[in-house]
């Protein structure tokens, strides 16, 4: 949803259905008042029913991957050197 994406009545078409009946769905989910922090209230998007979470890279193996494609790159310019 954005300037060139407007919200519609069909966007909320689902919302309007289960807000009836506080039902729950893939994309909307309801949460306990009892379970967010107090001091925080944060209310951050956190899909219970997104599936698995996303494993990321530590930096260090990122920084290792980048080093390896770095010194590809070296050997083939090195190469293209040598052809001119």
């Amino acid at each position: 949803m954005g300037k060139t994406n407007p919200l519609n009545d069909d966007d909320l078409a689902e919302f309007v259905e289960l807000q009836q009946t506080s039902a729950d769905s893939p994309k909307s989910w309801s949460v306990e008042a009892a379970t967010i922090d107090p001091t925080m209230f944060d209310l951050s998007v956190k899909n219970p029913n997104g599936g698995e979470e996303v494993t990321h890279r530590s930096p260090e193996a990122i920084m290792d991957e980048i080093a390896a494609l770095d010194a590809e790159s070296a050997e083939v310019l090195q190469t293209i050197r040598g052809l001119i």
